[in-house]
């Protein structure tokens, strides 16, 4: 099992599959099924995909605020 990661500034700039199921407690299925989401922020740098930490951040506030407005 791996540990989540428990401190923003220790993420890399750039997330990966594992670091994206790290740093948000998920599985690594549940990581790659956001990588490949429409509206998840992704850099495809040829067969790898990566979420910049910064736009991740921003896609989660964005979805959390979403989800309020629905109450």
């Amino acid at each position: 099992m791996t540990e989540t990661c428990k401190s923003y500034d220790k993420l890399p700039a750039m997330l990966n599959a594992a670091s994206l199921s790290r740093a948000l407690g998920i599985s690594r299925a549940g990581a790659y099924n956001l990588l490949n989401r429409r509206d998840f922020p992704t850099l495809r740098i040829g067969k790898r995909v990566l979420a910049p930490k910064e736009k991740v951040v921003e896609w989660i506030n964005r979805n959390i605020q979403h989800e309020a407005n629905l109450l």
